[in-house]
């Protein structure tokens, strides 16, 4: 951590510039969703950066194309005998997830060579944005894994490798959304010194187990595990499903082919749920604790809006859930995953009200 005993002044376009870095991240995390969902991650099948850029512009290189997913086991599995307008309706999300994180690439990098001239953009700052640069990079990086891993064998992108470039995309998104807070200390942003260990405390420990929630629901997703226990609040039937308890499903084998019986669904169903309740019930715990004791504007507006998010995402978990009757509806698991990172927003906004004002830049 860097300390400091001046706030640094930023420039107000600055700060609009990140926080519209922060917004594109958000989008593009959505966009992943709606990729996901709509089943259009393997639609391209190459990876290239800059030939890329453009889409297939006419019949015969949308033709060159259908053909390459032909040759994947997703079309030979399930899309088999697709027509040219359903293959075009699912490279569109592809290529727009691609092309929405080739636009944040020009959107950071030319407004940052402007200020960086200007001398608006200081050591501490400069740090902060290389970090970021780096975690973007590895998340391009294993968003190319994961969907190389559906173009050989199965017909969908690998589950874990999927969660894992959730969670670096939510590590771009939160590390960011934290520099843009560093920018606007001047504000009513500023962090101000609260004698409430016990509110720190618990602010950490919602954030650990928001992203160890969030990780099980990436795996959830990437699994269709609701697509096996659209119900609720049971899981087919039982609180704990009764394969669990059979010690002969404990196997590697189970846990890397995952889609061969319901042992891997029915312990992401069990653990998702269980750690969203746990969540919960650390949520109301501190929102009825926190509007007791005098704090900051700015914390009780947090508290609030933590209150408010967690309900609602908890709605839409059980509406999610309860609706994946043969096919995951796209328009509830989108917003879903949006309430997720909506979730993450809050509890990082109110864990950097609570830290020490020398704490703010790590």
């Amino acid at each position: 951590m860097e300390t400091t005993n001046q706030a640094k002044k930023y420039p107000a376009t600055v700060k609009i510039w990140l926080f519209i870095g922060v917004f594109m991240v958000f989008m593009q995390v959505v966009i992943g969703g709606v990729t996901r969902l709509t089943g259009s991650g393997l639609s391209i099948t190459k990876w290239e950066i800059v030939t890329g850029t453009l889409p297939p512009l006419n019949a015969a290189q949308w033709q060159e194309a259908f053909v390459l997913y032909k040759a994947t086991p997703q079309y030979a599995k399930i899309n088999e005998g697709m027509s040219m307008t359903d293959f075009k309706f699912i490279y569109f999300w592809e290529y727009f997830h691609r092309l929405w994180a080739r636009s944040m690439g020009f959107v950071f990098l030319i407004p940052f060579l402007f200020f960086w001239r200007k001398g608006w953009i200081d050591p501490a700052l400069m740090r902060r944005l290389g970090i970021v640069v780096l975690l973007a990079a590895l998340a391009a990086s294993f968003g190319w894994i994961m969907v190389a891993s559906g173009l050989v064998k199965r017909p969908w992108v690998n589950a874990y490798k999927l969660t894992m470039h959730l969670s670096i995309a939510l590590c771009v998104y939160g590390y960011l959304f934290w520099t843009f807070l560093t920018t606007v200390q001047g504000s009513s942003f500023y962090p101000q010194v609260i004698h409430r260990n016990w509110l720190k405390k618990w602010g950490k420990a919602l954030a650990y187990v928001l992203g160890f929630q969030i990780i099980l629901g990436g795996i959830m997703s990437g699994m269709k595990a609701g697509l096996v226990f659209p119900t609720w609040p049971d899981i087919g039937g039982q609180w704990i499903p009764g394969i669990l308890f059979d010690g002969g499903e404990w196997n590697s084998k189970n846990f890397n082919e995952y889609d061969r019986s319901s042992f891997m669904p029915a312990l992401v169903h069990t653990l998702h749920r269980g750690v969203a309740y746990a969540l919960t019930i650390m949520v109301l715990y501190y929102v009825f604790k926190g509007v007791q004791i005098s704090v900051t504007k700015q914390v009780k507006n947090g508290i609030y809006a933590l209150l408010v998010v967690t309900l609602l995402q908890v709605l839409l978990g059980i509406l999610t859930v309860i609706n994946c009757v043969g096919t995951i509806p796209v328009g509830l698991g989108v917003f879903h995953q949006a309430g997720a990172l909506l979730l993450l927003t809050v509890v990082l906004y109110l864990n950097y009200q609570l830290v020490e004002p020398q704490e703010t830049k790590m």
